[in-house]
């Protein structure tokens, strides 16, 4: 098997979550990938984000937020660094409007932004998780990354480990086209071979929101518990919305969590209202995330009020939608009113 395209060919229905607690491999084709090159890119990205850049380490990858002035997310990054660079990873179908945002406040600091998407060091990207995935890596990687939110560089690429799900360990592993053709058919062969969607329903039970296209300006970062996931640093200096993120943080004025839930029904999307039974006339949430569970229907994160999710009686679309059926988070959610 020469190409992700033949793999998914046989792999044409979405993996449960069974599967991916078991072991699974598949493809980021949806993320891009901006870099940063030059010895200011620390100090301009700290004045931007919402997290600590000036003090990330070789070794650390960090999450972080980009917020309109009203500390509105206008786009979540992976982030990390090299010698040289620093690396934000966020989906594709905002990269371009996002780099070219955050190139127009570059002004005189000396730092280049670039699209690293197609570059021969990340010109592939796999998502592996699962009890099996951590053997499977051992026959190239030796150590692997030691806990979540760390990183190994390689010769054979970039191994990124994320936030553990079901038990067991989740890698991003960043890599050559050459490299791919080899490691691919190896991996394929030991773990369940997922679609991009796969790793998007490892990320939501992990708890991990990503602003999308249909989420833009929708969040202050605690709406999707971005806080307590460390991709907010209270301590650093002003970025934009930065008095909004912590006036909320503080005053205790939102009152809103993310949280998992269960959907049966398939067209449940990013963007999508939902209305508590107990106030029908307004919405009391909205989706972030969503990917099929492998069941006929999709697992999401779902952002809404505090009242709504102690409730549990939350319906798709309308009050009279598809139920919402509430599951456990792999996380608390801090009770503070937020």
């Amino acid at each position: 098997m020469s190409s992700w395209n033949e793999l998914l060919a046989q792999q044409a229905q979405p993996l449960t979550t069974t599967q991916l607690a078991v072991g699974f491999v598949a493809p980021l084709g949806d993320q891009g990938l901006i870099a940063l090159d030059g010895e200011e890119s620390a100090s301009f990205l700290h004045n931007q984000l919402t997290n600590d850049v000036e003090h990330l380490g070789l070794g650390e990858v960090r999450l972080a937020g980009y917020c309109s002035p009203k500390g509105r997310l206008l786009a979540s990054f992976l982030m990390w660094r090299n010698e040289t660079t620093i690396f934000l990873q966020l989906p594709r179908e905002i990269q371009a409007p996002i780099q070219k945002r955050l190139g127009m406040f570059v002004l005189r600091a000396k730092t280049k932004l670039s699209d690293a998407t197609e570059l021969p060091a990340s010109q592939v990207v796999l998502g592996l998780g699962g009890g099996m995935a951590e053997e499977a890596l051992q026959n190239w990687f030796d150590p692997l990354p030691a806990k979540p939110f760390t990183k190994v560089d390689h010769p054979l690429g970039t191994l990124v480990r994320v936030a553990d799900v079901f038990g067991a360990p989740r890698y991003q592993w960043l890599m050559s086209a050459e490299v791919a053709q080899t490691v691919v058919p190896e991996l394929a062969a030991k773990l369940s071979v997922g679609r991009t969607d796969a790793w998007h329903l490892s990320e939501i039970h992990a708890g991990i929101p990503q602003i999308t296209k249909a989420t833009q300006e929708q969040f202050v970062p605690q709406m999707i518990n971005f806080e307590l996931l460390g991709g907010v640093n209270f301590k650093k200096g002003c970025y934009p919305g930065q008095e909004i993120v912590a006036r909320s943080q503080y005053l205790g004025k939102l009152k809103r969590r993310t949280t998992l839930v269960s959907i049966a029904d398939a067209a449940a999307a990013a963007g999508v209202e939902v209305f508590a039974t107990a106030d029908p006339e307004q919405p009391c949430g909205m989706i972030v995330n969503a990917a099929p569970n492998g069941k006929g229907g999709i697992d999401a994160l779902v952002e809404m009020k505090l009242a709504a999710i102690e409730a549990a009686s939350v319906r798709l679309g309308s009050a009279d939608g598809v139920p919402l059926t509430f599951l456990d988070m792999p996380y608390v959610l801090d009770p503070l009113d937020l």
